[in-house]
């Protein structure tokens, strides 16, 4: 690679003064949170001064004009029919959503896999322990081939297997599961799917009509830069009747996906700001802005191991990564001396935002301590070596 002066030079795309983020700090933890640039925010509050300025025309006339609209755009970036899509507040409301609704008996069985998001972990658990269901973890390996990952989770079905939950990509391991194939063969096996894709929307391409899962819930905050508490559901059409919104909606007549646009009179502008977010990133080109910041985020993941003496060979989205994988925006590094608890990693992840001023989170994933980067139009080469001097002075 360049130079890091040289390759901010020649990046086209790295853009920090569109987004109003600190600029004293490094921020690596796109992931987690988002950020939102300052014309959605603009956008944002375009809506807000609108519901001020009239609340009972707003509320009455306007917004759901609006918000069927916003949904409309929504659902075609996500290659969704035009009643598949519809707006909750984040994936976990979603899959709540879904596990409130999923009809379950005593002796039924929830898939999931050890890399499962910890609040849907939880969910799920509840649901099935209201009637005597269980939920039945499938062990798959960090890095593992898509043929092995598949495996791994028909090795665990059985003909009590009811619903299963796979991620996209998984938040803790940044790990790319080949959702279409592990659809299509549950399906076969008479077992609905629920596609955990938080971190999938704008960070892959999605084509819901393609992938044809039963349920499927995504953030719109995440990689698209949305404002937060913007997040879909799919619910294939098969399922449609049973999925109600919670709390119930004035449009409840009307059934999926129109229930669950009027809950009351809360502030929806951040489903609104959704299309002026995926514009934002249209007029770069949403493969252009995937395949820089892909190799923005394996650049920080080689510096930083390099610097820590790490093993990347067996992460996700490592030097052979290839597919999806290799063009990911968030890579792991194992940090080597560092304990796998929670009080150990948050106490190092603290430290590196006190002390020098870098965001970034630390995970515990079995007997690891996992640093997850991000790249985003806002970072460059120069952050990831900071990154790097930091945590060399540390561990």
């Amino acid at each position: 690679m360049t130079t890091t002066d040289e390759s901010a030079t020649a990046d086209f795309l790295y853009h920090p003064e569109l987004w109003s983020l600190d600029p004293k700090l490094v921020h690596l933890n796109h992931g987690s949170f988002g950020a939102v640039p300052s014309t959605v925010l603009a956008e944002q509050q375009r809506w807000r001064e609108r519901m001020e300025g009239n609340p009972t025309g707003f509320f009455r006339r306007e917004l759901q004009p609006a918000l069927d609209a916003a949904r409309l755009t929504a659902g075609t970036f996500l290659g969704s029919d035009a009643d598949g899509v519809t707006f909750v507040q984040n994936s976990t409301c979603g899959v709540g959503t879904v596990l409130a609704a999923f009809p379950l008996a005593e002796g039924d069985e929830i898939l999931v896999t050890d890399h499962v998001y910890g609040a849907v972990l939880f969910g799920a658990q509840k649901a099935a322990a209201q009637v005597g269901a269980s939920v039945v973890v499938a062990r798959v390996a960090l890095g593992a081939s898509d043929d092995e990952m598949v495996a791994a989770l028909l090795g665990e079905v059985t003909t009590r297997t009811r619903l299963a939950i796979v991620d996209q990509v998984t938040s803790a391991t940044a790990q790319v599961f080949p959702v279409g194939r592990i659809v299509a063969a549950l399906r076969e096996r008479g077992v609905a799917v629920l596609v955990d894709g938080a971190h999938a929307p704008g960070l892959l391409p999605v084509n819901l009509g393609t992938l044809r899962p039963d349920f499927w819930v995504g953030n719109f905050h995440k990689w698209p830069c949305a404002p937060r508490g913007s997040a879909g559901l799919f619910v294939a059409e098969r399922w449609r009747e049973r999925i109600g919104s919670f709390p119930v909606s004035w449009r409840e007549d009307e059934g999926y996906p129109h229930s669950f646009l009027l809950p009351g009179t809360v502030d929806s502008s951040a489903w609104l700001s959704v299309p002026a977010a995926l514009d934002f990133f249209e007029a770069w080109g949403w493969a252009a802005v995937r395949e820089r910041n892909g190799a923005l985020a394996a650049h920080g993941q080689r510096v930083v191991a390099d610097a820590l003496g790490a093993d990347v060979s067996r992460m996700p989205g490592n030097a052979n990564a290839t597919g999806e994988s290799a063009t990911l925006a968030m890579r792991l590094v194992p940090l080597p001396g560092v304990r796998a608890d929670s009080a150990a990693v948050y106490a190092l992840r603290d430290r590196v935002a006190d002390e020098f001023g870098i965001e970034s989170v630390i995970n515990v994933w079995g007997d690891q301590a996992l640093m997850r980067l991000s790249a985003q139009l806002y970072n460059r080469e120069s952050d990831y070596e900071r990154l790097a001097e930091a945590l060399r002075s540390l561990l």
